[in-house]
């Protein structure tokens, strides 16, 4: 069984908010959840970014309350530790700006999950800085190139 922290951007339409280019990647995602072939992961990370975007746009509180609902439902809640903090404030350090990522990757890695992203920053920035191929990280073509025919 596969075990996928998603990225924020794969949550965004449960709570209303439309991501373009995603209908696929989501369609796989619910195929794979209905026949317990993954485990869908979030953090308080993703909810805090949610938030984030939420406090930007107009939104409807019955569609948001009803998918932050789904979210805490139906998926499991990974924890960062000590070392995901510090390897995320390690990183940023390093040059890359966006904190939630680092935050959602490094708790992944400490987790034994997998990021599924479309962040192709991201994923070069931490090729550069791990040295290594990632074994956190789930490019979402490559997630649909692996799932999409079944």
């Amino acid at each position: 069984m596969e075990r996928i922290l998603l990225d924020t951007t794969y949550l965004l339409p449960i709570i209303g908010i439309s991501v373009k280019k995603i209908e696929k990647t989501l369609s796989i995602l619910e195929k794979l959840y209905r026949v317990n072939a993954v485990e869908i992961y979030y953090t308080c990370f993703n909810i805090f970014e949610i938030i984030g975007k939420l406090s930007r746009v107009k939104y409807d509180e019955r569609i948001v309350e009803a998918g932050l609902t789904s979210i805490i439902e139906n998926f499991k809640q990974a924890f960062p530790t000590a070392q995901s903090y510090l390897k995320a404030l390690k990183f940023r350090s390093m040059g890359f700006k966006d904190l939630i990522d680092l935050l959602l990757y490094t708790t992944a890695s400490e987790n034994n999950l997998k990021m599924l992203t479309r962040d192709i920053e991201l994923i070069e920035f931490l090729q550069k800085t791990e040295g290594k191929r990632l074994e956190a990280i789930i490019l979402e073509d490559k997630f649909i190139e692996v799932h999409g025919l079944q």
